[in-house]
C-alpha cells in the first residue's frame, strides 16, 4: 500500500513568523497535534508540535503571543512522497520515534500520514502497525538488553 492511499490531504499550516499562540489556536480548531510550517510558497521549513509548545516555549518561560513558531519548531524534518511504501513510512517513524510525518511533493506540503492514520486502516497489517509503536516507545536504545 502507498502513503497515497491512507495520508491525510486536508492540510493546515503555520507560516514561520506565525505566533506559538496563534499555531497552538489552529491546533485546537482543527483537533490536530502538529502542524507543519511553510513558507509563503508551501514548502516544507519545520513542524510544530503540541509538545514543542510546551517544552519549548511554556516550560521555557516565552511568552507565546510574542514568540515565534521559527523558535520552537523543529527544522530537520523528515518527510515521505505519496509514493512511497507505507513500511517506508513506518520505518521512518520507528528508527526516528516519531509519530507524525508530513507528505511533500517537491519539498510542498500535500498531506499528512500519523501512526493513528495506519492503526485506522484497515488494509495495514497492525503487526507492523504495533512493531512501529513498540520502536517509538522504547527508551532502551539498545533492545537486546534485558
Amino acid at each position: 500500500m502507498k502513503v497515497k492511499d491512507c495520508m491525510c490531504n486536508n492540510i493546515y499550516y503555520c507560516l514561520p513568523n506565525s505566533t506559538v499562540t496563534d499555531c497552538a489556536k489552529l491546533m485546537n480548531e482543527k483537533h490536530v497535534g502538529c502542524i507543519p510550517v511553510c513558507d509563503e510558497g508551501k514548502n516544507l521549513v519545520g513542524l510544530v508540535t503540541d509538545r514543542d509548545i510546551t517544552l519549548r516555549c511554556i516550560a521555557s518561560n516565552k511568552d507565546c503571543n510574542t514568540t515565534k513558531v521559527s523558535d520552537i519548531m523543529t527544522c530537520n524534518v523528515y518527510s515521505c512522497t505519496s509514493n512511497d511504501d507505507i513500511k517506508t513510512v513506518e520505518n521512518k517513524m520507528a528508527e526516528n520515534k516519531i509519530r507524525r510525518i508530513p507528505i511533500v511533493d517537491n519539498n510542498k506540503v500535500i498531506g499528512m500520514i500519523t501512526l493513528g492514520d495506519l492503526a485506522k486502516n484497515k488494509e495495514i497489517n497492525t503487526d507492523g502497525v504495533c512493531a512501529t509503536l513498540e520502536d517509538i516507545c522504547c527508551t532502551n536504545t539498545n533492545k537486546n538488553a534485558e
